[in-house]
């Protein structure tokens, strides 16, 4: 039987995707053997994208207890469907349009969204609010 820290390891990039899609954690542990998470999800679409990378982990799921029911206040929603994103350390406008349209080369759909507050996509600060436009 594998360890917490295996199972954290294995599903390192499930952790990675919850971060992304801004999945509320209320407990990572180990329970009767498997890894337990339960947390919230802002939307469907990010619990299903967890549940994407779950699956492409581990196609059995069968060492892993998830749990993420849609909480739609966690959302960061603005007007006509646009939401805010807080960026982080080592983010770009390509890694952001990947998050949330899918493909990196969308980014300047975000760029256009916010040149109130950027003159150049490639110079982002970190706690930048950034309006993402709906898709």
């Amino acid at each position: 039987m594998a360890s917490f820290e295996e199972l954290k390891s294995k599903y390192q990039s499930v952790l990675q995707v919850i971060q992304q899609q801004q999945v509320s954690v209320k407990n990572l542990h180990m329970q009767d053997g498997k890894l337990f998470i339960k947390g919230a999800a802002p939307s469907l679409d990010a619990a299903n994208k967890v549940w994407d990378e779950i699956k492409r982990v581990n196609p059995q799921a069968d060492d892993i207890t998830a749990d993420f029911p849609v909480d739609s206040s966690l959302q960061t929603q603005t007007a006509a469907g646009t939401q805010t994103y807080k960026v982080k350390s080592g983010d770009t406008l390509s890694k952001i349009s990947k998050e949330f349209y899918g493909s990196p080369n969308e980014y300047m759909k975000i760029f256009d969204a916010n040149r109130d507050q950027l003159s150049n996509p490639d110079k982002l600060q970190v706690g930048q609010e950034l309006k993402i436009p709906a898709a």
